[in-house]
């Protein structure tokens, strides 16, 4: 457990000068800021704007129209008035206090997120995108109604909806995209009372939000999405609307992109967060800004250009044959804006549709859905004019090794006999040093078997909560790697930050025509006088993952060295002899044998929760349920070091 001395030391290690620096100036702002609370705008541009995007009813394919919108575990119909600070789980509500001092952990307001997620109006571009269809004024009457009542009820920095930099950005992102499909200047010259309120109403709080996003960045080096959100949120409202600041807006948010392309982004387009559910959400926050430059003839650099076009081929790489995205790290933060495409997976390859188009990639194209709605916006007929001139291949793919970034997926495809899909996990924690959303996994790893998971990593469950069930879902025991003493790999000091994030050392990583090979370690247990060494070895001609495991202690003392395997809740499993299992699936025949170093004593947990939690299982955010996860374990004595071999076999 980490005391407070170690607390202290541990944290002031991780402030730079810098970041002493900015922190000082972010109090003095706040003060400041007090003085503008409540404060109404009433600057216009200089002149009413073309949209900068345009889809024509004409060619809009028929799509599903609800007026309701799912907020993770609850659902939101926005025909009836909307309670923006209500938090819809609990029907809890956040003051409508001064936001920069709202405590958003605090469970006597209710859950941030499901407030958040209904004021990203993610909702309103497929409202709009229906009155733009069937020029039915109910239907932009409720879109002006729900802006209005926004307003109405959120004055400036009041309430938690002006606390994140991050939503007041994908607000302002879904407003863009809005103006953009209603033409609003085309419009408002026809509607004298859509003009009225686009005057009144909608661009005083646009330059607002971007008046707040300029100068409520988050400090650079320990942020990671949400800095990419302010700076594409002003990018493309500083490139539609041309307020008196937006020409410095605008240059400034286009050079924040520039550099964080390549600060948070490897050199092969993996995003440094340490997260797997975050890659769609950061693709479009770089993709919309990139496609808005070459609209309005400021284009990105060459080398964004290239690392967007890394980011998408390593999505494509990284599904498995069914379109699964295997996790790693936080669940994610949803979506940036959407139309009819309102799951992970489909968003995620709604992109890779994206990334045919702009970059002519067969594999993208194989591994989309076709050309969506979303991309009709983005890329008109012209763009469906480029996505079928792709050419449409089979393509069987093989392992692929991303060393720089510490991704290595190990895979076999066969046509007509299936895929066998592992990803491991020798990568950071996070890109900064809090590492807000990444989990305590290193060495960990995933596998499916035909599409179907078989070794799962357990999820997220919550993210803003600090929780016991936030400690338990990315800590070290929820994942399928070597666990010692139940410490995690790293502190946990609250909800969304480490401190003293572990280092990982890639020893080997070969990839061969019948087998790969990978040797990882990490520091994560020197301060315990421990250490832990993973060798990853695929079989491929055997069907056989060899998983070696080598644990040192180099103190006196005995340490519980734990190897966990956690599988998906739809796996059923048999004992066949000592530490071995045969596990299978309802969606494929084949099955799958676990065996585990006879060493090691073994018990199968599912669903408990005293005297600690283990067997845990999250397939999104607010959605948990008991799994079976095989505790393998040991009593190592002092300044002994042990090695555990462990099989799992895919049997035809």
């Amino acid at each position: 457990m980490l005391n407070r001395y170690h607390w202290f030391y541990y944290r002031l290690r991780s402030l730079s000068t810098a970041e002493v620096g900015f922190r000082l100036r972010q109090y003095f702002q706040k003060q400041a800021d007090k003085q503008q609370v409540g404060w109404k705008a009433s600057v216009l541009p200089a002149t009413w704007p073309e949209r900068i995007f345009a889809i024509s009813s004409d060619n809009v394919p028929a799509f599903p129209f609800l007026h309701e919108q799912k907020i993770f575990e609850q659902t939101l119909d926005y025909r009836y008035p909307i309670d923006w600070h209500l938090d819809l789980s609990t029907n809890k509500r956040f003051p409508l206090t001064y936001a920069k001092e709202i405590n958003i952990q605090n469970a006597a307001f209710g859950n941030v997120e499901y407030v958040w997620e209904v004021n990203r109006f993610l909702f309103l571009p497929a409202l709009a995108l229906r009155y733009q269809l069937t020029a039915d004024p109910r239907e932009l009457s409720r879109l002006t109604t729900l802006i209005s009542s926004w307003v109405k009820a959120n004055p400036y920095l009041l309430g938690v909806n002006w606390y994140s930099n991050q939503e007041v950005n994908i607000r302002l992102i879904n407003w863009f995209i809005c103006w953009n499909i209603l033409d609003a200047s085309i419009l408002a010259k026809t509607d004298p009372v859509f003009q009225r309120f686009v005057e009144s109403v909608w661009l005083p709080i646009i330059y607002q939000h971007c008046l707040y996003s300029r100068n409520n960045l988050p400090f650079p080096s320990t942020a990671g999405h949400q800095l990419i959100a302010g700076y594409a949120g002003l990018f493309v409202a500083s490139s539609l609307w041309k307020f008196p600041e937006s020409p410095a807006w605008h240059s400034f948010a286009q050079g924040g992109l520039e550099r964080e392309m390549q600060r948070q982004q490897g050199a092969n387009g993996i995003n440094r967060e340490g997260t797997a559910g975050s890659i769609s959400f950061i693709a479009d926050l770089f993709l919309l800004p990139y496609l808005t430059g070459l609209r309005t003839g400021n284009p990105f650099s060459a080398r964004y250009t290239h690392q967007l076009e890394n980011m998408f081929s390593y999505m494509a790489q990284l599904l498995d044959e069914q379109g699964h995205v295997p996790a790693y790290g936080d669940e994610g933060s949803g979506y940036v804006w959407y139309l009819d495409n309102p799951t992970p997976a489909d968003n995620f390859r709604s992109l890779l549709s994206a990334s045919a188009i702009l970059f002519g990639d067969p594999l993208s194209k194989e591994r989309s859905q076709g050309f969506d709605l979303k991309n009709r916006l983005l890329f008109g007929d012209e763009g469906l004019s480029k996505f079928e001139a792709v050419p449409a291949r089979e393509t069987t793919l093989g392992s692929q090794f991303y060393p720089a970034e510490g991704h290595y997926i190990l895979r076999k495809q066969e046509a007509g006999t299936g895929e066998i899909y592992v990803h491991f996990n020798a990568a950071t924690l996070g890109s900064s040093a809090s590492a807000p959303h990444g989990h305590a996994d290193a060495l960990s790893f995933v596998m499916h078997v035909d599409g179907q998971p078989f070794f799962v990593d357990s999820g997220t469950y919550v993210q803003h909560s600090n929780s016991d069930w936030r400690r338990y879902f990315v800590s070290t025991r929820a994942h399928n790697t070597v666990c010692i003493d139940s410490e995690n790999q790293a502190f946990q000091d609250d909800a969304l930050r480490w401190l003293n994030p572990y280092v990982i050392t890639t020893h080997k990583a070969e990839i061969r025509d019948y087998s790969d090979e990978v040797i990882a370690s990490h520091n994560g247990y020197d301060r315990i006088g421990c250490s832990h060494q993973r060798r990853m070895a695929f079989d491929k001609r055997n069907n056989r993952l060899l998983i070696d495991d080598q644990v040192e202690s180099r103190r006196t003392g005995n340490h519980t060295v734990e190897v966990l395997f956690h599988v998906h809740p739809a796996i059923r499993f048999r004992a066949k002899g000592r530490n071995h299992f045969i596990l299978s699936h309802p969606q494929t025949k084949r099955l799958v044998v676990l065996q585990i170093d006879p060493v090691l004593q073994v018990e199968v947990v599912n669903g408990q929760q005293q005297p600690d939690l283990l067997g845990w299982y999250s397939a999104g955010l607010y959605q948990k349920q008991a799994t079976c996860v095989f505790r393998a374990y040991l009593t190592l004595g002092a300044e002994r070091r042990v090695e555990l071999q462990h099989q799992i076999t895919v049997q035809s």
